[in-house]
């Protein structure tokens, strides 16, 4: 019997898969940023075959910014003949705020946000996290170790919202968003911090990407995901959705947490998605996960949300545009 590939990830909402189970080099150790077109349409092949019509292009597998144009032209043809649309491109460990490479990785975004507008891109998501250490790289899991960590001194806060506001006003300009993923240790690293940065940068376009699942894996005390999620959901405009099966001893002496589906972890996804609707929330849900077979637990929890979202009967939010 000939197996059937599987059914559609059906929603009246955008439901997007990271590339995190895509591997960035190939066996002979080619960059898939530097590989042919032609091995993006494997890329896109793969995902379309699991249901995805969409997916979030991260700087990890291409930076638009740097490819050549005509190349990367050929990629989202390839995307386009998968049945694939690219809603999001997402900017990581490029921070802003990051001594020495301040001025290159703010060069770095807007021309990013430059090649996204070109090709139809409507999210820019990025945030303040650097590149991984040696120590993080080593572990088993990279949030094991502390990166490192954003000042807390009024010159940084001035920096980064002077920073992100440059950015969003030129997102803005090009009819994008732009979004502000929320990460430990850095300015977006709580939940009062990052509302406060998103109110002092004072773009429409500009909102927060409450990847509270950063967070909570943490093997250390952490805010209540109910609070983070309360203060954070009406400023969300692009949303990483992630989970883990957190425990913790009563007295604070030891933490643990490991990946799961969004069904199965601490966070209350049904109840964080409903909330999310009823908060008007109209950006991309992206299925996103760490270890195993990544892009089958996205598929499970792209599953899980297009049901959560379907039992919404009555609601009246607007799906996000996005071009092919």
């Amino acid at each position: 019997m000939t197996a059937q590939a599987p059914a559609r990830i059906e929603s009246t909402r955008t439901i997007a898969t990271c590339m995190h189970g895509i591997p960035t080099r190939d066996a002979d150790g080619l960059a898939l940023h530097d590989a042919a077109a032609s091995a993006w349409t494997d890329v896109f092949g793969e995902i379309s075959a699991l249901g995805f019509t969409a997916v979030e292009l991260a700087d990890s597998h291409l930076r638009i910014a740097d490819a050549d144009a005509a190349r990367t032209a050929d990629i989202f043809a390839a995307a386009n003949e998968a049945g694939i649309v690219i809603p999001s491109v997402h900017v990581q460990r490029r921070s802003i705020l990051m001594p020495g490479a301040q001025a290159e990785n703010l060069d770095y975004a807007h021309r990013t946000i430059d090649a996204a507008a070109r090709l139809g891109i409507g999210v820019f998501s990025t945030g303040l996290h650097r590149p991984l250490t040696q120590a993080q790289k080593s572990a088993l899991w990279f949030w094991l170790e502390p990166g490192e960590p954003d000042a807390a001194d009024p010159e940084a806060w001035d920096l980064a919202v002077r920073g992100f506001r440059e950015l969003g006003e030129h997102a803005q300009s090009v009819g994008m968003r732009m979004s502000l993923e929320m990460y430990e240790d850095t300015l977006l690293g709580t939940a009062d911090s990052a509302v406060s940065l998103v109110e002092q940068i004072g773009v429409p376009a500009v909102g927060l990407n409450p990847d509270v699942g950063n967070l909570v894996r943490l093997h250390r005390t952490i805010e209540d995901w109910r609070e983070v999620y309360a203060k954070t959901l009406p400023y969300a405009n692009y949303w990483h959705l992630k989970n883990y099966i957190r425990d913790e001893a009563g007295d604070g002496s030891w933490h643990s947490a490991v990946p799961s589906t969004l069904e199965g972890g601490l966070i209350n996804y049904r109840q964080v998605i409903k909330d999310a609707i009823a908060l008007g929330y109209d950006g991309v849900f992206l299925m996103e996960h760490y270890g195993g077979d990544s892009l089958g637990v996205c598929r499970t929890n792209a599953q899980y949300t297009a049901a959560v979202l379907d039992s919404l009967v009555g609601s009246s939010v607007t799906p996000l545009e996005v071009s092919p």
